[in-house]
């Protein structure tokens, strides 16, 4: 063995926490075993090595102070060849750091339906669309039931003038029927007899020849219409006249010549018509 090799058998061990002459004999003890090659001197040895680690050192009183309270070991102690008693646990450290964020899980299995929310406030209209395309016709409904108006009132007339002789001051009678199915027109007295209320419409078309033609549309004696037509020597000539009049059940129409008998010019042959006609337009609802 090498001299640098025994040096360093009897340097400081760093592990050495006790007493320096404890530390130092022990060096010194180990190197003398290494180099006596006696089995019996050598165990010699290891029992006095131990001997003098169980002894205290420098007559240290290890006793305590108190029943039941143990003396502080002095600093120095070599814990490598003797462990103390365990310490109290020292207190919790700081929370560390937060670690990173771990790989994201599997896709979890679809959890069951909520509750159904309460309905939520109504919004706002939204923009009017597009129009779209026309849809194709619907199925034909069935037809209706009657109105209660379904029946249709009528009563019309239209007759001509047959005669040349006509009396001033009296009803026309005018007895060519050209319609009078309601025979609401009465061709002995020349006069319309109102069956049903309403609006009413009155026209004559009179020929005129050889005398001037004033003639009067009466309403229940009373005057309602005048029309004068001056004769033309030698020429047939046309008198008209229409009205509208609201008629009540009972009411009479009729045509007579105005004044006397100068103004008689009404006229009617077979190929000149003199004509009177009237109908109702519609009834009255009340």
């Amino acid at each position: 063995m090498s001299r640098s090799q025994k040096w360093t058998l009897l340097r400081w061990p760093e592990s050495c926490l006790g007493p320096k002459w404890v530390c130092c004999v022990g060096s010194a003890l180990s190197w003398l075993t290494l180099q006596i090659l006696i089995p019996g001197l050598r165990m010699w040895l290891l029992r006095a090595v131990l001997l003098l680690l169980v002894l205290p050192s420098h007559g240290q009183d290890t006793t305590t102070e108190k029943p039941g309270v143990l003396l502080p070991l002095p600093k120095g102690v070599c814990t490598g060849w003797m462990a103390g008693i365990p310490g109290h646990p020292g207190h919790n450290g700081t929370p560390g750091r937060d670690g990173r964020d771990g790989t994201p899980g599997e896709k979890g299995e679809k959890g069951d339906a909520g509750l159904v929310g309460p309905k939520g406030d109504t919004g706002e209209t939204g923009v009017t669309g597009v129009e779209g395309p026309r849809g194709f016709p619907g199925v034909q409904g069935r037809k209706g039931e009657p109105g209660e108006n379904a029946y249709v009132y009528r009563s019309a007339f239209s007759v001509g003038l047959e005669a040349q002789v006509t009396v001033p001051n009296v009803p026309i009678r005018f007895t060519k029927i050209f319609y009078n199915q309601q025979n609401h027109y009465d061709g002995t007295t020349g006069k319309f007899h109102c069956n049903i209320p309403g609006l009413y419409y009155f026209s004559y078309h009179i020929t005129v020849y050889l005398k001037d033609v004033k003639v009067s549309l009466y309403k229940n004696d009373k005057a309602v219409l005048f029309t004068f037509d001056q004769y033309q020597d030698k020429n047939v000539d046309q008198a008209s006249g229409s009205v509208l009049l609201h008629l009540e059940i009972g009411d009479q129409i009729w045509l007579q010549v105005y004044e006397d008998g100068k103004y008689n010019g009404v006229y009617a042959d077979n190929v000149n018509d003199s004509t009177f006609t009237g109908f109702l337009l519609y009834h009255d609802t009340n």
